[in-house]
């Protein structure tokens, strides 16, 4: 068990919530602070500042009053089973929010002007009010200034050009929508176009084609930069490793489709990170960045933190393209951005260029009739829903390139929410599904040693790419770090699994050995080496060793002294494994009563599987992930009439 740090100054509720789990010794602190320098000293209010706090830690946001029963224990106490939440002194919520509205911690009062929370009320009679730290409320506030004005008004778009580079990048008009191509219309004709999908959608393919039509639009005479210089396009993403994927995803498809040479960086770099610095980014409202289009891929890990600095650091006539899967695991910090736009998005003004195209181009007339709420309808035309979405810039992609059949079955049923859809699916097996339970290892100690063996002949052979290959063809997935399912027991065992059949170190004293797999846990962009990296350590002909890492076509390979932080890696968490693929997962469930265990934890690693997912848990365990939805608590997804000024 993980012991529970109490806070030495808590008193009465505060100390209360803290021994049983619900508030960390932190949240505590941060709240009676707060009170002490606002001359707050009622304890519903502290509790409401304190359970702020702890929203914020958890991902949320804000804190909805009147879902306060509903937090839980702290997921990384392994007491979860143990606490009965209904036995706490749960305060009425209607005393919380009335002492609120009058607390000095909202208002002001003596002690000064300070006001470290915001209370907000939306109109709605299902929403209940929000309590926000200043903060976050500022950020929020923040999103919503630049995206409200970014659909008020829509960039200067040539009918003519757009459907013939329309053609030219994604052929002749087929006989069903494609949804790529919508996404290469809107992003043509508005600020800013959110391109979701899942993995294997197209995504990076959609963006590249997006990159060509504007460069090309541009070149025409219209457009930023129209008749001028190139187009000054950023990439970008949250991590070094999404970065550098989405760089050689572009690369790879620069030379058909005419881009030139194109570099990716994280958002930090983009930004320009300053240590030390008041300002801590080059790049603000008062300094914009100086680029024509950003792309910024896996949106969905983007923080609410870093996508107000992003938005605030953006020229008016700069395009914003956000691509990513909003039923993915969202940020670890703060916030569902791109969740909380496609859930409910900005709509500003029709754009009567786009509305032209579409009437124009054989690739959309007569194919936008609205369809039904079946799945059968749902990639062949669009909802009143996506109708909607597309007036706000966003578009889905639906149709799997990746992979598909039971797979895809599993990921919709585990998606929409339908749990006996996907039980059924788990329950009938196949080549592609497998339900297993919790003590049934057989089958993942043979997956485990048969890739280690083949990982460890093509590194003792050199043979890089073959390393690369047979290192992703299974991975062992968990939900927790600790514990009996976490990361930490399953290394160790799958270790051991692999060293008894060969594949492990050559002699205890060795750090390094052919065939070890690595992953990076921190960055040198230097040396192109980047935290969630994933390697093979190789024997070159002349006995040296070196660490293969992917690197599009062409393996990189580093010496291994030269990464700043790497660990030895069989097993990893499904939050680390977000972005990559692999031929077979195996996915560890924790117990039913884990506050990890969620639909969107679920999605997320049924979808890492290219051919094969194995299920290592019980029903009980999958019925608790897919009935748990993941709701941040965001002013951003209420609608848009409704967010709170």
């Amino acid at each position: 068990m993980i012991p529970i740090r109490v806070a030495l100054r808590g008193n009465g509720i505060l100390r209360e919530f803290n021994e049983a789990g619900v508030l960390s010794a932190a949240d505590v602190h941060v709240a009676e602070r707060l009170g002490r320098l606002a001359g707050e000293t009622r304890d519903t209010v502290l509790f409401a500042a304190a359970l702020a706090v702890r929203a914020v830690r958890s991902g949320s946001v804000c804190l909805d009053l009147t879902g306060m029963r509903e937090i839980g224990v702290d997921a990384d106490d392994e007491r979860v089973d143990q606490v009965d939440l209904s036995e706490l002194p749960w305060p009425e919520e209607q005393a919380v929010i009335d002492a609120l509205r009058d607390s000095p911690l909202v208002c002001g009062g003596p002690a000064g002007p300070l006001c470290p929370l915001r209370l907000t009320e939306p109109a709605r009679p299902d929403t209940g009010p929000l309590l926000y730290l200043d903060r976050y409320y500022r950020q929020e506030q923040t999103i919503r200034r630049v995206l409200t004005a970014r659909a008020a008004g829509h960039p200067p778009a040539d009918p003519a050009v757009v459907c013939r580079e329309l053609d030219r990048l994604f052929g002749p008009a087929g006989d069903t929508l494609d949804r790529q191509r919508l996404a290469a219309a809107l992003a043509a004709t508005h600020w800013t176009t959110v391109v979701a999908g899942g993995p294997g959608t197209g995504k990076t393919h959609t963006i590249a084609r997006i990159l060509a039509l504007l460069s090309a639009h541009g070149a025409a005479g219209t457009g930023p930069g129209a008749g001028t210089a190139p187009l000054r396009i950023a990439l970008a993403a949250p991590t070094g490793k999404a970065a550098a994927r989405l760089q050689e995803a572009v690369r790879d498809q620069a030379g058909p489709l005419g881009l030139p040479e194109l570099s990716a960086a994280t958002l930090h770099r983009l930004l320009g990170w300053q240590r030390g610095r008041t300002t801590r980014f080059r790049y603000h409202e008062h300094n914009r960045l100086p680029y024509d289009v950003v792309v910024v891929d896996e949106t969905s890990m983007v923080s609410l933190t870093m996508m107000s600095r992003l938005l605030a650091a953006l020229r008016p006539d700069t395009r914003l393209v956000l691509a990513g899967d909003p039923d993915q695991l969202a940020s670890v910090d703060a916030g569902a951005v791109l969740a909380d736009l496609v859930a409910s998005p900005f709509p500003g003004a029709a754009a009567p260029v786009f509305e032209e195209i579409l009437a124009a181009d054989p690739g959309f007339a007569g194919r936008l009739e609205t369809a039904g709420a079946s799945a059968a309808a749902e990639s062949e035309a669009l909802t009143d829903l996506e109708r909607n979405r597309l007036r706000g810039g966003i578009v889905r992609l639906t149709r799997g390139r990746r992979f598909g059949g039971r797979i895809a079955d599993l990921a919709v049923a585990v998606r929409a929410g339908d749990t006996e859809a996907a039980l059924d699916l788990l329950r009938s097996g196949g080549d592609m599904l497998q339900l297993l339970g919790p003590d049934e290892i057989a089958a993942v100690r043979a997956d485990v040693v048969s890739t280690a063996q083949r990982v460890t002949a093509a590194a003792n052979a050199g043979d890089a790419a073959g390393a690369l290959a047979a290192f992703e063809s299974h991975r062992l997935l968990c939900a927790h770090r600790r514990g009996p399912y976490g990361v930490e027991q399953w290394d160790r065992t799958a270790a051991e699994w692999a060293a008894a059949a060969g594949a492990g170190p050559e002699s205890r004293a060795g750090t390094w050995y052919p065939g070890q797999p690595l992953l990076v846990t921190a960055n040198d962009h230097e040396a192109r080496i980047y935290n969630g990296d994933t390697g093979v350590v190789l024997r070159r002909p002349d006995g040296s060793l070196r660490v293969a890492l992917q690197r599009g076509e062409e393996p990189l390979l580093v010496h291994p002294t030269q990464f700043p932080s790497v660990v030895t890696v069989f097993a990893m968490t499904i939050h680390r494994s977000q972005g990559s693929q692999y031929d077979a997962v195996t996915i560890v469930l924790p117990e039913p009563g884990s506050s990890l265990l969620t639909r969107e934890l679920l999605y997320t690693a049924i979808t890492r599987a290219r051919r094969h997912v194995r299920i290592l848990g019980s029903e009980e365990a999958i019925r608790a992930a897919i009935d748990r939805h993941v709701l941040r608590a965001s002013g951003l997804s209420l609608d848009h009439a409704d967010r709170p000024d």
